[in-house]
């Protein structure tokens, strides 16, 4: 059955309040946004109806796109003001992508897997999401030339923090990634803060593995 807009905005309503506002998530900017932007316009249509379900939903090409609790706690990590241009790693499904394009200035993001890259622009042209550059290619190796970022986020894990997105942070700029291996990943946030980067764990997860050059 085909559900109409008040339909999915009381589901959106529901997620927030259950898997956002009951755990951690306290930005109401992040909030704002994870009420308003159509999760369900970023799946396949056979799993639409569990387009807001607390958990990761498979996109094919052996990706998924995110929980929305992960998607809401690593854009409130990033703490948008929005002025920034950030980088994403892993586009996928498109729907972190358009979460941050609500709250910052600009949105550079790579994806490796050239039809999934299609998909997501078609949906970022259907949602009029204006503020967005998708690139294709090895996430691994960041965005040289938009660099530098105020923020880079990555929605796959590789074995170890990537030295050149360290390298195209701002001054101030933060990191949010997952590393690791499939059974022992972790969230890391690293901030660039005098020419020196703290980073520090923030949570245990599980993604899918960074592919290209993100896999040694």
């Amino acid at each position: 059955m085909r559900r109409s807009e008040l339909e999915w905005a009381a589901a959106r309503n529901r997620m927030v309040t259950e898997q956002l506002v009951a755990r951690d998530i306290v930005n109401p900017a992040v909030l704002r946004v994870m009420r308003a932007v159509p999760r369900h316009e970023f799946v396949p249509a056979s799993l639409r109806e569990q387009g807001y379900d607390d958990g990761p939903l498979p996109i094919g090409f052996g990706q998924t796109i995110s929980q929305p609790y992960i998607v809401a706690f690593m854009t409130q990590a990033l703490q948008p003001q929005g002025n920034e241009v950030v980088l994403e790693v892993g586009t996928g499904s498109g729907y972190q992508t358009a979460v941050l394009a609500h709250l910052v200035k600009r949105v550079y993001t790579l994806e490796i897997v050239p039809a999934l890259a299609q998909r997501a622009v078609a949906a970022f042209r259907r949602l009029g999401l204006a503020n967005i550059d998708v690139g294709v290619g090895d996430g691994y190796d960041g965005w040289p030339a938009a660099a530098p970022f105020d923020a880079i986020i990555v929605t796959c894990a590789p074995e170890h923090v990537p030295p050149p997105l360290v390298a195209q942070l701002n001054e101030g700029g933060r990191l949010i990634i997952p590393v690791g291996p499939a059974d022992d990943q972790a969230l890391q946030f690293l901030q660039k803060e005098g020419g020196q980067v703290r980073q520090r764990e923030v949570l245990a997860v599980r993604f899918v593995p960074m592919t290209g050059r993100g896999l040694g």
